[in-house]
């Protein structure tokens, strides 16, 4: 559905959508497979590095199915009763207040949890009845068990480029899980993004996209992290303000993927190289 209002799978009333959907360029079949899951009451993983797309997809999936989107950003502070709730003192009595994941729960809405293994394991462990059949949130602070509203779906993503030898999701919560894997777009995907995305025209969408693709081959030179999509688009909505592009790659992508002298000048000779 585009606009107006979407019906959700779950029956319920229409709810209403956004006039315009959030840009999204699918590449594969993972569109249909987020709409299966949802009318089944799957639970889903996201895999894939920074940047190439994944939030995206959550929010144009929100937006296709007519259902509210609860983000939730992971970090190793994140504690279960940031998700669930706390009692709060107010006045003279203290009242119960509910976290992000018990609103999403209570509201049918599509709770995503970006980069869930920053969070704590036994921050993780709460999701395992919402994830499987169950579909339950036990409160134990109040002893409600609250039961998932028709349309809610839990989403979780990671990087396991990025978190291996560090953190890894357990077999436990893995299994829990349908899993659909991300990648950055090839070229000329890429450089449609970044057209539609940036105003830039379809040349130099190109060979930023190119650019990007050269550069994440130094991975095996010691780049800790390879320029995302993002960082491209980001590069070409300055070079659309009127910024010059060497300069727009350096203060957009080379500054942040490294500090090391020699992979900057790595990269700063690849963008001389690039856009002579």
């Amino acid at each position: 559905m585009r606009g107006g209002a979407a019906l959700a799978l779950d029956g319920q009333a229409p709810v209403e959508a956004d006039a315009e959907a959030p840009f999204y360029l699918p590449y594969g079949n993972e569109v249909a497979v987020f709409e299966q899951c949802h009318a089944r009451r799957l639970a889903v993983l996201l895999k894939g590095p920074t940047g190439c797309g994944k939030t995206r997809f959550v929010e144009y999936m929100a937006w296709r199915l007519g259902r509210p989107l609860v983000t939730i950003a992971c970090h190793d502070d994140l504690t279960a009763n940031d998700l669930i709730g706390r009692f709060l003192i107010r006045h003279d009595s203290t009242v119960w207040q509910d976290g992000p994941l018990t609103r999403a729960v209570r509201e049918g809405a599509l709770c995503y949890l970006d980069e869930v293994v920053e969070a704590r394991q036994d921050t993780v462990v709460v999701l395992h009845p919402l994830a499987d059949h169950r579909r339950l949130l036990p409160i134990d602070k109040t002893g409600e068990t609250v039961a998932a509203a028709p349309g809610f779906q839990l989403v979780v993503s990671y990087n396991p480029g990025y978190q291996r030898m560090l953190k890894e999701l357990k077999p436990s919560t893995r299994q829990r899980f349908v899993a659909l894997e991300f990648d950055f777009p090839e070229l000329e995907r890429e450089a449609a993004i970044i057209v539609r995305e940036s105003g830039i025209d379809r040349a130099t969408a190109h060979g930023l996209a190119l650019f990007g693709k050269r550069l994440r081959a130094l991975d095996q030179q010691g780049l800790a992290e390879v320029p995302s999509t993002r960082l491209l688009i980001a590069a070409a909505q300055l070079v659309a303000g009127g910024i010059a592009i060497a300069i727009a790659c350096q203060v957009a992508i080379i500054a942040p993927l490294s500090d090391d002298a020699a992979l900057v000048g790595a990269m700063q000779d690849l963008v001389a190289a690039s856009f002579p």
